[in-house]
Order: C-alpha cells, then structure tokens, then sequence
C-alpha cells in the first residue's frame, strides 16, 4: 500500500509537471464571413485542474469561463457549454493545431503562445516608449461624494507654462486609456499633446482601475462632479490654464462642469451633445437600425416605440419607473405582427430585461438633460468636432445645436467642425457602424489630434 501511494503521489507530481507547458495565454483567429476574428484562450493551473478563460477583442469579451479543460498526450481540450463553444488540438512545440466548434460549425484554429501584456489587435498608435515627457500617477478625492479618483498626469519637459486638459470618457465605465477593442484613444490623444506642449490629465472611472466610488445610483451629475474635482486637483497644483476635452457623454460633461467653474478656461467637445439628449438617442437608434439594413415600416416602428418609452422616462415622478416601463415594453411587443411576436415567456423576459436598463437611475437622468442649459451659459473659447459616419452622436443636428446654443450665449469664441469619413471614435471610416470599430487598426485620425492640439495652442 505503501510503495503504491508513492507511486501515484509521484504520477501526480509529474503530471502537474507536465501540464506547465499548456499554462499561459494561447491567441490565434478564426475566419469568419471573410473577417478575422481574433481569439485568446488563458490557461491557469487550479490545484490538479486546468481553468481556462477566453477573450475575444473584436467583440469587447474579457475572461469568459468555460466549463472543462484537459490536457492529455500533447491534446487539449477546452469546453465552454454556456456559449456552445468546444475546442480540440494537439500541442506542438509553441502552437496548438485545432479545431474550434460552436453551434454545429467547425473551422481550424491554430494557436500561438501569446507574451504577457501583447496585444493580438493591430493598434499601431498605441504609445511605445521611451517616453521624452513627465509621467506622473495621481490621486485625488471627490469632496462632495467622497470618492478616490486615480489618474495620470502627463505634462512636457520642456516647457514650465503650458494648457494643461482633463479628458472625460463617454457613456460607461472607462479606465482612464478610455480604452475599447484593445483601442487606447486617451492614451494616443495624451501622448500626442505632451509631444506638442500640452499636458493631459486622464482618469478611471468609478469602478475601474484604481478608482472607487462607484454605485447603481450613480449619474451624469456623479460624473461631472468627478470632473470637477479633477479641475481643482490641477489648480492646486498651480495650472491656471485648464481646459476639457468631453468625448460622447463626456462631451456634455465637459459644458456642464463650465458653466459652474470659472477655472475651466475652454472646452474641446468631441462628438459631444447638442440637443435634448431624448432626440439624440432616437436619432442614434434610427442610424443604427438603417444601417444595420432595417426597413422603412421597421424604422418607423421602432421609432414610435423608443418615442413613447423615451417621453414616460423623461416626465416620470413616481415610485415604480421598472414595472411601469416594463408594461409598456410588453405592450409594444403584443402588437407586433403575429408573425414577429416572441412566446408569450420570451416577452416577459424581454420586457423585464429592457425595463431594466431603462430604469437605472443614469438612464433617467441623462434622459432629462438638455444641453442648451449649460453650452448657451458659455464665453469661454469653444471647438465641437464631429464625424461625418458618427452614427452614435449625429453631426447635423448635435453640431447645429452646438452653434445655436454659443450664438445665444453671443460667444465669439467658437468653432465647429465636421470631419468627412470619420466614425464616433474618430477614425477612418467605411460605413460607421459600431462593428466596425473592432476591425480598424486605427485608433484616432492624426487630422483630429493636429486640430486639437493647434486650436488648443492658439487659444
């Protein structure tokens, strides 16, 4: 009994041993409808087990867990039953030669061991060092909702009075690279203005990174309170030329933080709001649905449906905006065609899903603003930039908008700009859509970071 518990012990051991050379990070790419589509497998030892997480940076997926990994004479074999994914392939030398199978279909995948902190996107932007300019990691704190901000500071090194920005991320929770489809765009728009004389202040989010403070109470107003802290932060420091760039959401931030603190000397609004942001959501989801081929009766549909929910959230004062919006939801969908209608199970699941993020306290809130509020209270040096394919934030009107509000403010001091070929990201575009944004290399157009900068310099 003895000699045999050895025995197994030691097969144990050399089993674990073994199963070493599989641990790490595997990348490779499927082809998919004439596009790659990049995919990474992290493989980690678990006491005697392997686990496995899978990313796919087209798509925005992080460390999904799968459910089985072995690892058997030079075969791995991977099993994530929630998504219908399985992966089979042989171990030879630094690739894996395999199978990928989702959903009845199967396709080759080979797979390459991937370096620590490479990235398998093509990101040629992306800043490489050696770096001729001050970097600096810093903290501050939200006096009014007592939150930990942490950020970093990039500042030239060769110049003592410079304009100094803080750049504010769009709807959701973004790490201070405001970084999206392995796309760094805070970092590239930094790393450019230190090279031209500019610092730049950059910020996580509640919630990411190093910063805390985040909640499901959390609003627009949160946000911008954050902002401004960022805006002291960098006056005691001594700055006294402190600008906003606002991207998206941030771009209606950026007004709002302003028009309270006169130590906001001028403001870069990119693809930032112009009109009720209601209007603004019905003519995003009206592009988006055009684009993605929806038909005339289709579009029209949908936008009644957006129009109603839209018009309740936004004049609501009572105590149940989830079971109300739910109601609505469920009603919209039982007058759809017979033919187009879910199970009557699929529905209420629908209906409790989207009443759901409709309801959130962020939802309600950016619903009611109107940025004509805070841009026509405004004398301060202003450039609004838009995309012609920004599908997201409409050019026409949120530009038009942007104007109407400065000449009622009789601000002297504004410019406004549409970008031919440009998405909501900034980059070179195709069609715009929000797919595309994945595929192009591209993290930000140079024409936009050299008017930014030049106007930014002027002013």
């Amino acid at each position: 009994m003895k000699i045999t518990f050895l025995t197994i012990a030691f097969f144990f051991c050399f089993s674990n041993l073994f199963s070493q050379e599989i641990i790490g990070s595997w990348a490779g790419e499927l082809a998919v409808s004439g596009t790659k589509l990049p995919l990474v497998f992290t493989i980690k030892q678990n006491g005697a087990d392997l686990i496995t997480t899978m990313d796919s940076p087209m798509q925005g997926a992080k460390d999904l867990p799968t459910d089985n990994t072995s690892f058997i004479d030079n075969e791995l074999r991977i099993d994530a039953k929630k998504f219908g994914i399985s992966y089979k392939g042989k171990f030879e030398h630094e690739t894996i030669n395999g199978t990928f199978s989702q959903g009845g279909a199967s396709m080759p995948l080979i797979l390459s061991r991937k370096k620590e902190g490479e990235s398998i996107l093509k990101r040629p932007q992306t800043p490489q060092p050696p770096f001729n300019y001050n970097i600096e990691d810093v903290t501050f704190t939200n006096p009014t909702d007592k939150n930990t901000l942490a950020g970093t500071l990039t500042a030239p090194s060769d110049k003592k009075d410079f304009p100094v920005v803080v750049l504010i991320s769009g709807s959701g929770q973004q790490n201070r690279n405001s970084e999206i489809f392995g796309h760094k765009e805070f970092w590239v728009i930094a790393d450019d203005f230190a090279k031209k004389g500019i610092g730049v202040l950059r910020v996580d989010d509640r919630g990411t990174g190093d910063s805390n403070g985040a909640s499901l109470t959390m609003t627009t107003e949160n946000f911008a309170g954050d902002t401004n802290a960022a805006v002291e932060f960098l006056a005691q420091k001594g700055y006294g030329n402190i600008g906003l760039i606002g991207h998206s959401e941030g771009g209606i931030i950026a007004p709002m933080v302003a028009s309270q603190n006169p130590k906001v000397k001028f403001i870069v609004s990119m693809a930032g709001p112009g009109i009720p942001t209601d209007e603004l959501l019905l003519l995003q989801s009206n592009a988006i649905a055009k684009a993605s081929g929806a038909t005339e009766e289709e579009l029209k549909s949908n936008e009644a449906a957006n129009r109603k929910i839209y018009s309740f959230v936004k004049n609501y004062n009572g105590n149940d905006l989830n079971g109300e919006v739910k109601k609505i939801v469920i009603a919209q969908m039982q007058i759809l065609p017979k033919e187009q209608q879910p199970s009557a199970d699929e529905i209420e699941k629908i209906a409790e899903e989207e009443s759901k993020k409709i309801s959130i306290p962020w939802f309600s809130y950016f619903m009611k603003i109107n940025p004509d509020v805070y841009w026509s209270k405004l004398k301060i040096p202003v450039l609004a930039i838009n995309g012609s394919k920004d599908l997201q934030v409409i050019p026409k009107e949120n530009l038009a908008g942007i104007k109407a509000s400065m000449e009622k403010a009789k601000n002297k001091h504004f410019e406004t700009l549409e970008f031919p070929n440009l998405n909501h990201l900034f980059q070179e575009a195709k069609t715009g859509s929000i797919e595309e944004y994945a595929q192009i290399e591209q993290t930000i157009a140079p024409q936009v970071l050299d008017k930014m900068s030049s106007w930014i310099l002027k002013k």
